[in-house]
């Protein structure tokens, strides 16, 4: 079976393309399929409860009680629809449960993609099964897995697969991601998956503008904007720090970038927005979801949330729930990527 090659996943700057050959029959492709899960060398249970993964998703247990509204789920398409052709984009996202988010900025991820590529059905798939289960639960709404998605697309004959990531770094998740891809990659005639958001020099640029343009109406010199990721132990932390050197460099030295997992820390953030002389503070994830890290990790009343943090130093909080993917900016470089991939087998 082929095997994405280690230099292109590797690799910053080139999408990872495969070329399949030879016979691709159905039995050989159901014999394929039905080995995925021996092969494949980390479960979908691991990802889903590893708190130091790079996801832009959420970690909520999905049997908490949930006593908040996210939206109607209808409004959201699922994007798990057959006859789809030859050719398939599959846009794979960690997922939220918070269903006007996942609308406002995977969902529109997804719509510019299929907009900027009629050639292609752009269809969905979560890494986080958990999600997937709550969302089923609760609304009645399916959404496929990876396992799911893939196996979705070689029922329904696709011999062009394009997989675009939602995905802010090339880490834990990526690499799992293209792993399970690399498993499938006989079954299509070629395969292409796009980068994630912040991989090239040009891409830190990018989303340093579209955060800071995003923000300037509170750019008033008395104001700290803070940016929340996730984190990750996994050396692709350092995607945080970069960012933040970058904004610092260009003189936006009230924008700070912390996360909940990692470092920088929340600890980090209060430390360098009280050495300045500021009277408010504006909190927003930097994550494509507005999910359950934002809601509460964030915005949440508990005493150990980042707003009631910063309350009780004194500052005025004011919180932005809305995720990257909700910027026609972010949007457009994932798009970008998209069609590097694409072009890359075309």
């Amino acid at each position: 079976m082929k095997k994405i090659n280690s230099m292109i996943i590797a690799s910053m700057f080139i999408p990872s393309v495969l070329t399949a050959c030879g016979d691709n029959s159905s039995s050989d492709t159901e014999s394929k399929i039905n080995n995925i899960n021996s092969e494949s060398s980390i479960s979908d249970s691991s990802s889903e409860s590893n708190i130091n993964y790079d996801s832009d998703g959420e970690s909520k247990n999905e049997d908490d009680e949930e006593n908040y509204n996210t939206g109607d789920a209808s409004l959201d398409n699922a994007r798990n629809q057959n006859r789809i052709g030859e050719n398939e984009l599959l846009v794979i996202s960690f997922g939220t449960s918070f269903n006007d988010s996942r609308r406002l900025t995977i969902g529109a991820i997804e719509d510019e993609l299929e907009e900027s590529f009629p050639n292609y059905s752009v269809r969905r798939g979560f890494t986080a099964n958990i999600v997937i289960d709550h969302i089923k639960r609760r609304d009645g709404i399916s959404i496929d897995d990876i396992e799911e998605s893939l196996k979705r697309a070689v029922d329904n004959g696709v011999k062009n697969l394009v997989v675009q990531p939602t995905h802010l770094m090339n880490g834990i998740e990526y690499d799992e991601l293209t792993s399970k891809i690399a498993n499938y990659s006989d079954a299509f005639e070629k395969v292409a998956i796009g980068e994630p958001l912040l991989t090239s020099e040009d891409d830190f640029k990018k989303v340093e503008e579209a955060i800071v343009d995003w923000t300037s109406e509170y750019d008033d010199g008395k104001t700290a904007i803070c940016f929340m990721g996730h984190g990750t132990e996994a050396d692709s932390n350092k995607v945080y720090k970069e960012l933040q050197d970058m904004l610092t460099a260009d003189g936006h030295k009230n924008y700070f970038i912390g996360t909940v997992e990692a470092e920088p820390s929340l600890d980090d953030v209060l430390s360098a927005v009280k050495s300045g002389s500021y009277e408010r503070v504006v909190l927003e994830p930097l994550m494509v979801v507005s999910g359950d890290h934002a809601n509460n990790d964030m915005a949440g009343d508990e005493e150990d949330s980042w707003k009631s943090v910063f309350e009780k130093e004194g500052f005025k909080v004011e919180c932005l729930l809305r995720g990257l993917g909700e910027n026609e900016s972010i949007r457009e470089i994932y798009t970008e990527h998209a069609k590097k991939a694409i072009d890359s087998i075309s």
